[in-house]
């Protein structure tokens, strides 16, 4: 945490706290948990004002490996309880029954913690139909979300139907496509009408966010980098750029 690089992350998370946000997304990989918890005591805000997201990562999986993890963390943060916790990956790399035991068995450790008050609801991240069936199969409580990969270019529209049937909410990760919808020249000209009216480039950041909320994807901020121009001014106007260009979202599906 000492250094320009602990100052800088801790001066970006409070920006956004200062600015409004109140969900903040964490995980054991990022490394950032505990200047996650100190900007969030520092800011005077109280915690119960904060959604407070974090996974375990795929070095944890497993039931006993898990809990393990979550008493890890939420040391780090200085909380007692989160608001969602998620499994980061489902198991790939081993046979197919072997995944689906491993992927059962961190997902029997969250529904414990659920059951016990330590987290106040519980999900997957980067699950897909091929994952998610076999979970539900062995599982006891239904995930309550599923974070996907969701911008213009990456719909992946079959995952975000089969989560919704099954009654889990998609958190939408990575909605400016990791940056490059920022200066894709295609997404800043279509649909055309569109872009016609909003030339600026941090419109599409909001035409990009705009789109995952049109598409049901709750858009997802990111704790590591915060931007400093969060205002409610901001907020105001994205809301009116986003309901004057609700006609052009669909044509923003197939952008590469």
């Amino acid at each position: 945490m000492a250094g320009p690089e602990g100052n800088a992350l801790l001066n970006s998370l409070s920006d956004a706290i200062h600015a409004g946000y109140r969900l903040i997304d964490t995980a054991s990989i990022y490394g950032n948990e505990r200047a996650v918890g100190i900007a969030m005591r520092n800011s005077g805000v109280p915690r119960s004002d904060f959604f407070l997201v974090d996974k375990v990562w795929n070095a944890d999986r497993g039931y006993e490996k898990t809990l393990e993890a979550f008493r890890k963390s939420t040391a780090l943060l200085g909380t007692s309880y989160l608001d969602l916790y998620m499994i980061h990956w489902p198991a790939t790399h081993e046979e197919p029954i072997t995944c689906q035991a491993i992927n059962a068995g961190t997902w029997r450790a969250l529904e414990k913690l659920y059951r016990d008050g330590s987290v106040r609801a519980i999900g997957v991240s980067n699950f897909l139909p091929h994952h998610l069936v076999p979970l539900l199969a062995r599982a006891e409580i239904t995930p309550m979300v599923n974070s996907l990969e969701f911008h213009p270019g990456y719909p992946q529209f079959q995952a975000l139907r089969f989560s919704h049937e099954h009654g889990m909410k998609v958190l939408g990760w990575a909605p400016l496509g990791r940056g490059a919808l920022m200066e894709d020249p295609s997404f800043r000209a279509s649909p055309r009408s569109t872009a016609r009216r909003f030339r600026r480039l941090p419109f599409a950041g909001r035409l990009s966010t705009g789109w995952c909320q049109f598409r049901r994807a709750h858009r997802k901020p990111i704790s590591r980098k915060m931007p400093r121009s969060l205002t409610s001014r901001c907020a105001g106007r994205n809301a009116r750029d986003r309901q004057t260009a609700a006609h052009g979202f669909t044509g923003l599906d197939p952008i590469p």
